[in-house]
């Protein structure tokens, strides 16, 4: 099916998923410190809600994970305010057009950090709706890595300042946290990027309506370049959801 939108045209028959599944294995891939997801039949005395059992007519499952360390998740400001925002309401338009760059993170020091730089030469001027980074090397242990206590890569303060000053309202990534694992509570990237000076009241011109997905995967077969993007995600009313961010070729 081809849908013509402003200019150009998408085919959305061919859709390119860079979410993760949430699975109940060890395959998942787990940050910040907690255990795999649960996923298991609800038990009512000798009634097990699993169809394989015996016992019921359906497949009636309880789900326990963390959106933040389990998988694909979009999140709103709400993720570092006192004030509750939710990303159900913060979030109320769903395509965009977006921009996939690559980059290797650089070393400083004992880190591997994306930089202003880099981000501003990947972009090239341009200054699309969404940015969606994805790192290198990029490798399928993204899709079960285990993160906790291995100081990932993260983007720095300028690139994030840089990302907001273009313009840029959803902000997509491959890795678990825009921010370091251990960075003393600062979250400088998050706060550069939503522009929240005050976590306890709320400044005028914090960015509200913005995003930042992160642990995405996007295979090496997808190349560089714009394209649309439909983020897609739960109606949890909650600080993140597990989102299912998906990209559309734009035909020239």
């Amino acid at each position: 099916m081809i849908a013509k939108i402003n200019n150009f045209e998408v085919d959305l028959s061919k859709p390119i998923d860079i979410s993760i599944s949430l699975t109940n294995n060890d395959d998942n891939p787990i940050a910040w410190y907690i255990d795999k997801p649960i996923i298991e039949p609800v038990v009512f005395g000798d009634w097990i809600g699993k169809v394989s059992e015996g016992s019921s007519s359906t497949n009636f499952n309880n789900i326990f994970f963390n959106p933040h360390g389990h998988g694909t998740h979009t999140e709103c400001l709400g993720h570092i305010t006192k004030e509750f925002y939710s990303i159900n309401q913060s979030l109320k338009q769903f395509f965009f057009l977006a921009e996939l760059i690559s980059v290797q993170p650089e070393i400083q020091n004992e880190d591997l950090v994306i930089t202003k730089n880099q981000i501003e030469n990947a972009l090239n001027g341009t200054s699309p709706e969404a940015i969606v980074i994805r790192t290198l090397p990029n490798t399928s242990d993204k899709l079960s890595m285990k993160y906790s206590n291995t100081n990932p890569p993260y983007l720095s303060e300028d690139a994030a300042i840089f990302i907001r000053e273009c313009g840029i309202q959803h902000l997509l990534i491959d890795l678990p946290s825009v921010d370091k694992e251990q960075d003393d509570g600062k979250l400088l990237a998050h706060k550069a990027f939503w522009n929240v000076k005050n976590v306890t009241n709320l400044n005028a011109d914090a960015r509200i309506n913005c995003t930042i997905t992160e642990m995405i995967f996007v295979n090496n077969a997808v190349k560089d370049g714009n394209y649309l993007l439909n983020l897609q995600m739960a109606s949890f009313e909650n600080d993140a959801s597990p989102s299912k961010p998906i990209l559309y070729a734009i035909q020239k």
